[in-house]
């Protein structure tokens, strides 16, 4: 397993984050047999929030680390401030309630990675980086970031926090996944593009990314005329992503491994610190993810399963 650092976070964070938004109370210990063999190939990092599973997820993961005894051995990646029916929730209020709801359910003192799980664009970014940097101050949060941010919000908070003397944000979790979405999966949710990698590059900004193997573009179930999912029809069907399909075919074909790993590995292995969120939920889907998660992408074979470059790599010629 490979491992990144964090800025304010004293603990490696494995490339692979165990995703939990199915953890519920009637089906414990699948999740806690999920976790054991997640930790069993070398992964530590476990994403969740405050809304998953009506709050089930977050509370499954405390009974597992109470079980366990192993809650230093975990990076916790919890986020908050998600709208409501009522609309956004970036507040000082509502950010105070669920990192409060968040721990309760935790059993813990602290989190190792917070988000805010949306922004308010209305809200300015000093204003909210102040209300965070209460909760690194105290040692209840260990490293600050956001999920569902533009690049150029968080480079504006980061601004007001260089200035000001304050922690900033040193994470985002945007999805980022070699097939392009035609549009958001959800309002408000943010997919990293060109611009937004170029920055992460140029800044060497982590990316923990949401949805990384495309929601299941990459497993051969999908062709242009199977139109049974609406969703991954209206967010990933066009003739780039069928493309791209047919270059992550071929080049698993010359590196003998699946279509579906190669998309992992796209996520993995860009020239930026990346995380790739993973649903696996049973062994073979774990085994999937830890053998993607070891395979070496060139910068060259990057740039064409992208459509950047139309040159053939090396591993293909």
């Amino acid at each position: 397993m490979k491992y990144i650092s964090i800025k304010g976070l004293h603990k490696p964070v494995s490339v692979l984050m165990k995703g939990s938004d199915y953890f519920y109370h009637d089906s414990y210990e699948r999740a806690a047999a999920n976790l054991d063999a997640f930790l069993a190939i070398g992964g530590n990092s476990i994403d969740t929030a405050h809304i998953y599973c009506g709050g089930q997820s977050e509370e499954v993961i405390g009974r597992y680390m109470q079980e366990r005894g192993n809650r230093e051995q975990l990076v916790i990646l919890t986020k908050g401030a998600h709208h409501d029916h009522n609309g956004p929730r970036v507040t000082r209020k509502d950010i105070k309630s669920d990192i409060t709801d968040s721990l309760q359910r935790l059993q813990t003192d602290y989190i190792d990675l917070y988000a805010l799980h949306r922004d308010d664009p209305n809200v300015p970014a000093g204003e909210v980086v102040e209300a965070l940097n209460e909760y690194v101050e105290s040692g209840t949060v260990k490293a600050i970031g956001v999920s569902n941010w533009t690049w150029e919000r968080i480079r504006e908070a980061n601004q007001y926090a260089e200035a000001n003397g304050l922690v900033g944000f040193s994470f985002s979790s945007p999805n980022l996944s070699l097939a392009k979405p035609n549009e958001p999966f959800w309002k408000g949710c943010v997919s990293a593009d060109s611009e937004t990698c170029a920055w992460h590059e140029a800044e060497q900004f982590p990316l923990l990314s949401w949805s990384s193997q495309a929601r299941g573009f990459f497993t051969g179930r999908f062709t242009p005329e199977v139109r049974d999912n609406a969703d991954l029809v209206r967010v990933f069907y066009s003739d780039a992503n069928w493309e791209r399909l047919e270059r992550a075919k071929k080049l698993a074909e010359a590196k003998q491994v699946t279509t579906i790993q190669i998309a992992l590995a796209y996520v993995l292995n860009q020239p930026f610190p990346t995380c790739a969120l993973i649903g696996a939920q049973n062994a073979e889907e774990l085994k999937s993810c830890d053998e993607g998660a070891q395979i070496r992408l060139t910068r060259e074979e990057l740039d064409w399963l992208d459509l950047t470059s139309e040159r053939l790599p090396l591993s293909l010629s």
